[in-house]
């Protein structure tokens, strides 16, 4: 019995990868449920295994009194001293129960033992499954498709199976059970039925580790991936800078002739990828995230993250994209909200801005043109500007730039003033002519 014992241990170390010390722990507290369903609850026990010899030993613990009146957890001073002629009453005895009587368990003992040591194997099992993918999330993993759930995917890894949810996959990709497949590991959860490993292919951090499988250089760290922005199953793209002026980032990453590039649009079942070189030149980062369109200028307020983009009017849809993907891209890119207008439309706003600004006592055509150049398109902006900002532009000092600001709040306190008279004059107006043209109809009525 204890060599049989021994090799099911064995077994179960070698097949399911669970320690000893967690079998051997599964096993006592299996045995233990078991005694106290047959010798009762309240019963003191212990479990110990021989390693050794390779067998269980069950041992029960009663305290020692003058005078019994628990039989189940109470042993006489006289029965104790028997075993211990130094007992005395107060004193915990341990009796270890004849191998006999514990065979004597029964059939339903030894199957609830068997299935409390099962469950508790399970147990370990799933929590070492936990322990070894808790540290793999942010990497990629190769499974098989096993079966649908739901429009859910469930992939299998071999030791474990993971989800590869319906929002979490691309719209364009089509996967049929028995299929390969490689993903992101976004998340492990901890759950009652074993660990919850959950995939993805639509996260743009796929597309960074991919990049990262394939180009050597970002392995090293020679190339950082600035940021990625992606429309999964559509376009993606990433911004590269290099640490090694003699190495190009963009090169790096699409590779001989194209080869590292491909790879990952392979992957992607045919993902088109820009890939653009990312420096500390805002304005530059712009244009590259908006190629192929070319830029013609560019007015940036850095303080609120925003662009004003001018292109060619034969290139205005190439910038936007079609349905505008090309500027969304370019927006979560860069992180700035970038405006996009063509040549015409820009220089009919230009006339009307800088014709609202010269309507500003004080302020002429080259002034009106040089505030406009600078961001401002109408007297409220300019109201509200910081005199240092118009302090920037040439020809503008600090008296002057206050003077054009003081003028800007006269010229809309004016003009607010004028507009409350108008409306009153409205008001006193329209009494009049209400009543004017109610007296012929009702001397119509009359007659």
């Amino acid at each position: 019995m204890g060599s049989d014992l021994i090799q099911m241990i064995d077994s179960l170390v070698k097949e399911k990868g669970i320690s000893k010390e967690a079998v051997i722990e599964a096993i006592t507290s299996s045995v233990l449920s078991a005694a106290h369903k047959k010798m009762g609850a309240d019963r003191d026990l212990e479990v110990r295994f021989d390693e050794k010899r390779g067998e269980i030993e069950l041992y029960e613990y009663k305290a020692v009194v003058e005078t019994v009146e628990l039989p189940d957890t109470q042993v006489s001073l006289k029965e104790a001293q028997v075993v211990d002629q130094e007992a005395e009453a107060g004193d915990v005895l341990g009796f270890k129960i004849d191998p006999k009587s514990f065979e004597e368990f029964g059939r339903i003992a030894a199957q609830a033992a068997k299935q409390v040591m099962m469950q508790r194997v399970k147990d370990a099992e799933r929590l070492m499954i936990y322990e070894e993918f808790k540290d793999r999330v942010g990497e990629l993993i190769n499974g098989i498709v096993r079966r649908f759930e739901h429009g859910n995917m469930v992939i299998d890894l071999g030791r474990t199976e993971a989800a590869l949810p319906h929002n979490e996959q691309v719209p364009k990709e089509s996967y049929r059970v028995g299929d390969r497949i490689r993903a992101y590991v976004q998340s492990v959860q901890k759950e009652s039925k074993g660990p919850q490993i959950i995939l993805t292919r639509r996260n743009s951090e796929f597309v960074r580790k991919l990049f990262e499988t394939e180009v050597p250089e970002i392995g090293e760290g020679i190339v950082t991936i600035e940021t990625v922005a992606r429309e999964p199953g559509v376009r993606t793209k990433i911004a590269v800078k290099s640490k090694d002026s003699d190495v190009d980032p963009v090169g790096a990453c699409v590779g001989m002739k194209g080869s590292r590039v491909q790879a990952v649009v392979q992957e992607l079942r045919g993902e088109k990828i820009d890939i653009i070189a990312w420096t500390k030149d805002v304005a530059a980062n712009i244009c590259n995230a908006l190629a192929p369109a070319e830029i013609t200028r560019m007015i940036v307020a850095d303080e609120q993250k925003q662009a004003l983009i001018v292109v060619p009017d034969d290139q205005l849809s190439l910038a936007i994209g079609k349905r505008g993907q090309n500027v969304r891209l370019a927006v979560q890119l860069t992180g700035w909200d970038l405006d996009i207008k063509g040549e015409t439309e820009m220089k009919e706003l230009s006339e009307s801005a800088q014709k609202s600004l010269g309507e500003i006592p004080g302020i002429g055509g080259i002034i009106s043109q040089k505030l406009y150049e600078e961001g401002f398109t109408s007297p409220e902006e300019l109201a509200k500007a910081d005199p240092e900002i118009l302090m920037a532009i040439p020809g503008i000092a600090k008296a002057k730039a206050e003077k054009i600001i003081q003028a800007a709040r006269e010229y809309l306190a004016q003009r607010k003033t004028l507009k409350k008279t108008e409306e009153t004059a409205i008001e006193k107006t329209d009494p009049g002519e209400k009543q004017s043209q109610d007296g012929p109809q009702s001397g119509k009525v009359e007659s």
